[in-house]
């Protein structure tokens, strides 16, 4: 019987699913988009941006016609957050920490220093309430924001001279991306330089920086960088996971059908899933490309980890105490951790997220609050 009853439920489910894909919208004519992103061609991230467009082509294509351009050959990438608010475009793929400038609470949406990994971004965004801050955070500037990329743990920092502890951060200039990191970096005794993605390879060559962090091994070794660099400082602790997503007009996003709306939803939850996957896989395959070609990987100590772990943790109760939207993200961010603790510590060495005994203080943000 209860074989027959979950077969009966799939089957059910099946047919909405079905009936929802392939309704008509005759009453709608079909949408036509411009959309570009922050990533040039020459950049793997590119990859994530595609495959959501080719994922709507694929399911809703009666519907709705996504001219996509890649990172550059519109507009430079700064321009993007402006173009899409304002509707001179439509969408762009984007990364949330650009965007800090305008509002911290931007920060914690794109990356977290030392907190979250892929999988809790995951669970976070699709069941703990995270979709709904994206909402929250970006609908105060006209965009409805759909999250569809997740790239596990960063590569570090990669340069000409080695970091194989904390000490050795004392005074090198490093390109780092993100707000919540450079305070991090800065209190570890190193400087925050900010570069573009397709800026990092000369300033390493030419020693314009010490030192520089872009993103996953798969997409850093795509960069070049396995030319001008010889060590390799691991983990990335200044981006334990980061999150990349597609920034909509609130006008162009209202004009959809409620059917072409969740169809685009749809295309960016599987897109969730497979980005973690590719990222994960790229990753492999870059970090043996970056040993074949020479480069020296090493790895932080037990202590400088804790003291990575405690910094973050002073960084961000300071900045949740500075901005109340700040501080509500990570409120949710920590809640999170708290309560998936319940099942995650129990199913060591099968879990699926990190296990932190020294999370940042849920009571001292709430004041905050």
């Amino acid at each position: 019987m209860k074989n027959i009853t979950r077969f009966t439920l799939s089957s059910l489910a099946t047919s909405i699913a079905l009936a929802i894909f392939s309704a008509p919208t005759y009453s709608q004519d079909k949408a036509s988009w411009t959309m570009t992103t922050t990533w040039p061609d020459s950049l793997a991230l590119i990859e994530i941006d595609r495959h959501w467009v080719e994922t709507v082509n694929r399911i809703a294509g009666d519907e709705i016609e996504i001219n996509f351009r890649a990172g550059g050959t519109l507009m430079p990438a700064t321009e993007v957050f402006d173009a899409t608010e304002t509707g001179s475009i439509e969408a762009s793929g984007d990364w949330p920490g650009y965007w800090a400038g305008n509002s911290s609470a931007f920060s914690p949406l794109a990356a977290t220093p030392s907190l979250f990994n892929g999988v809790d971004y995951l669970n976070w965004i699709l069941e703990w309430g995270g979709f709904e801050l994206y909402q929250e955070v970006y609908g105060e500037f006209n965009m409805v924001y759909l999250p569809y990329g997740i790239t596990n743990n960063e590569s570090g920092f990669m340069g000409r001279t080695p970091i194989e502890s904390l000490a050795d951060l004392e005074g090198k200039r490093l390109r780092l991306s993100g707000r919540d990191q450079g305070r991090v970096l800065e209190r570890l005794g190193g400087s925050q330089v900010t570069l573009s993605g397709g800026e990092i390879y000369q300033a390493v060559e030419r020693g314009v920086v010490d030192g520089a962090e872009f993103s996953t091994p798969g997409v850093d070794y795509e960069a070049g960088f396995a030319e001008v660099v010889d060590y390799w400082a691991t983990p990335g602790w200044h981006q334990s996971a980061s999150v990349f997503g597609v920034m909509i007009n609130k006008d162009a996003w209202d004009a959809l059908s409620e059917t072409t709306q969740e169809k685009l939803k749809v295309a960016a939850e599987a897109t969730l899933a497979w980005s973690l996957a590719w990222s994960e896989r790229t990753s492999t395959e870059g970090t043996q490309a970056f040993k074949e070609a020479g480069v020296e990987i090493s790895t932080y100590g037990a202590e400088d980890m804790a003291r990575i772990q405690k910094v973050t943790n002073e960084v961000i109760v300071e900045g949740a105490c500075e901005d109340p939207m700040h501080a509500k993200v990570y409120h949710s961010m920590i809640s999170y951790m708290q309560q998936y603790a319940n099942w995650r510590d129990v199913s060591v060495p099968y879990n699926m997220s990190r296990s932190i005994d020294n999370l940042p203080s849920l009571e001292e943000i709430e004041a905050c609050m």
